[in-house]
């Protein structure tokens, strides 16, 4: 791997141009999301193709239990083979040296593809697309919070203090001022994004204290995955200078809005170029239709995907900015799915439904899985909504534990995005909400203790 620097990207060369490269992050997204990996010496990097870790790290719950997700063999903790996407090369300018990031895709020892590692589960979808002749392009929304300091789980996660000496206020919505008081915080998210080679679209207050929302350009869906990846970090970092935390969780505090990822969907084809979702005069076609029908009837099954805790089913209330139902609408916010203003040539389909705390990589294969059953299947949506769609009935499940149980039973949903992910999810998945079940609340000791 002498010339292995010849193939990074020209931010990763140019944050390291005159420097002397300390150290190699070798990482890998886990089920969570979470970064998993060894950080080397540059030297030692540059003389291995690859490294190995144990398949066990997609077996782990959130809280690192395991689930009994290792199949008929037990759990032996078989060794993966992790190979270098030098594409995928990019600073990590919080650390005190020189320091790179490298995504590594993981292979069993026949070289076939681990099916349960979410950046392969969303490369197998995005290939079935390439299969018929379209390519999908992608634009998510993050949203987060920026809040104080929190090391005492028992306590409630409380908004951060903004430069004014003030906790952040709430429904300040598009605020500059209060996009101010995050001033620093911001500068260094730019900072870092910029040493990183990101894009970033713009930044907003949202309507939650302390709640903001980075857009990214449109793009390739695994590319922009790997950059949610990485902004998640970058961000964490970025707040961790300036003594607040970060937050992705999907509702992190009382009567708040929640944080979603919103994904903006389009598909090109590949042969013409066009937008398969506009016709020769610019009119609706037939596929854009068969897509939101594939997310109105698929997503419900997903949802365990798109909303992996428990916490991610308190987002979903009335009049909270995140969607009850899967009805559609033009501009209309209060719908699960949403086509934005635009023209013919940039024709999209919002799904408003998944949370911040998805992994990026599994939340958008979700739902382009069910974009494409839609597609394939030339499936019919329900009519436009029209008007305020909290004001009808939910159709999304509300608790973890009948989306797993929809997720279960979801056997194409199964074929398009593996059968041997959605085996291993699922179990893990159904590990934790077990555990979670074993939880005592303060809510339940302060109203059922002597009421009952």
């Amino acid at each position: 791997m002498a010339d292995w620097k010849d193939q990074l990207p020209q931010a990763a060369r140019t944050y390291i141009e005159g420097q002397r490269l300390d150290e190699v992050e070798c990482i890998i997204s886990d089920l969570p999301g979470i970064a998993r990996g060894k950080a080397v010496p540059a030297s030692k990097f540059a003389k291995q193709s690859y490294f190995h870790l144990p398949d066990s790290i997609f077996y782990q719950t959130i809280t690192g239990d395991w689930g009994e997700a290792a199949g008929e063999d037990g759990f032996i903790e078989r060794d993966m083979i992790l190979k270098p996407d030098f594409t995928t090369a990019s600073a990590a300018p919080w650390t005190g040296d020189w320091t790179l990031q490298v995504i590594h895709d993981a292979y069993d020892r026949d070289d076939n593809p681990i099916p349960f590692s979410p950046r392969n589960v969303l490369k197998r979808v995005v290939k079935l697309y390439h299969d018929k002749g379209w390519k999908p392009v992608v634009a998510p929304e993050m949203e987060f919070f920026l809040v104080a300091p929190n090391v005492d789980p028992a306590q409630g996660i409380k908004p951060m203090m903004g430069r004014s000496g003030r906790p952040a206020a709430a429904r300040q919505a598009y605020s500059m001022t209060a996009v101010d008081e995050f001033g620093p915080v911001i500068d260094d998210i730019y900072d870092f994004a910029e040493h990183q080679g990101f894009e970033i679209d713009g930044i907003t207050q949202e309507g939650g204290a302390g709640q903001l929302e980075i857009n990214l350009r449109h793009g390739n869906p695994v590319k922009l995955a790997d950059e949610v990846f990485y902004f998640k970090r970058l961000i964490r970092e970025a707040a961790l200078r300036h003594n607040c935390f970060a937050t992705f969780m999907a509702k992190p505090i009382e009567d708040e809005p929640g944080s979603a990822m919103h994904i903006h969907h389009s598909i090109i084809d590949i042969e013409t170029g066009q937008n398969i979702f506009s016709g020769p005069q610019g009119g609706e076609t037939d596929a854009f239709y068969h897509f939101i029908a594939g997310l109105q009837n698929h997503l419900p099954a997903g949802l365990a995907v798109m909303a992996p805790y428990v916490n991610s089913y308190r987002r979903y209330v009335k009049d909270h900015a995140a969607p009850i139902n899967l009805e559609w609408a033009r501009d209309n916010r209060t719908t699960g799915i949403r086509v934005p203003l635009s023209g013919p040539e940039a024709r999209r389909v919002e799904n408003r439904i998944a949370g911040m705390d998805c992994n990026p990589y599994l939340g958008i294969a979700l739902s382009l899985a069910c974009g494409y059953l839609g597609l394939t299947q030339q499936e019919r949506p329900r009519r436009q909504f029209y008007g305020d769609a909290y004001e009808g009935d939910g159709d999304i499940p509300q608790v973890m534990g009948n989306a797993l149980d929809l997720f279960d039973e979801a056997t194409a949903l199964h074929e398009v995005l593996g059968p041997e992910f959605a085996r291993v999810y699922g179990i893990v998945k159904r590990a934790e909400y077990e555990e979670f079940l074993q939880v005592i609340s303060p809510w339940e000791r302060e109203h059922l203790l002597m009421n009952v």
